[in-house]
């Protein structure tokens, strides 16, 4: 059975075989971590070109995943940021192992992401402000569930993350590029998935 989708778009085929590459996968992390950037801006973090950063960009936003912020930039100046509503990876066609191969690069790197992400806050929580560390959370949870129980909890905790997606999102569009002063970039990192379950087990 297919999972409830709460993302604004899901990925067909050939978004996730466009998405399935490093540049472009460290421009939308740039993007979530700093806010709307130009292609000029990415191109001086990322050692890359403009003229590189600048395909990448529009190769991402064809497929919705990133939009120009209309209120900023200057003349031919564009400002990229995140679409709101996010997104999620769609099944991979049967028999396209095209789609398979991209598909498996992005969980791999998604597994990349995270690890970096965690090892980053473990270096940076001793120069936190303290409301910050307070406010922050490792949680790990290993209990014995039924597949229905265990997609009610999944759906359960996706709705909660739904809401806060959804105020952070207003928030930028009220105000783009000017993010509140006490906002932070703020990473939530969910799995829910069986450890040791196989076809045809006694």
């Amino acid at each position: 059975m297919r999972s409830k989708s709460y993302s604004a778009r899901t990925l067909d085929a050939n978004a996730l075989k466009s998405f399935a590459h490093p540049l472009r996968l460290r421009i939308y992390e740039l993007l979530e971590e700093r806010g709307p950037s130009t292609a000029t801006q990415l191109a001086s973090v990322l050692g890359q070109n403009t003229g590189a950063t600048s395909y990448h960009l529009r190769e991402l936003a064809r497929h919705g995943m990133i939009e120009v912020v209309p209120e900023l930039g200057k003349g031919k100046e564009k400002y990229w940021r995140i679409a709101p509503g996010g997104f999620s990876y769609g099944e991979p066609p049967p028999g396209d192992a095209e789609t398979v191969v991209a598909f498996e690069f992005l969980l791999d790197d998604l597994v990349r992401q995270r690890g970096a992400e965690l090892v980053r806050w473990r270096e940076e929580s001793g120069s936190t402000p303290a409301e910050w560390v307070a406010a922050s959370g490792f949680g790990r949870r290993s209990v014995r569930l039924t597949a229905a129980e265990t997609t009610r909890m999944r759906d359960e905790v996706f709705e909660v993350l739904e809401r806060y997606r959804a105020l952070a999102d207003a928030r930028e569009r009220e105000s783009p590029g000017a993010p509140d002063s006490p906002t932070e970039h703020v990473v939530v990192h969910f799995d829910v998935f069986p450890v040791g379950a196989r076809q045809g087990r006694p």
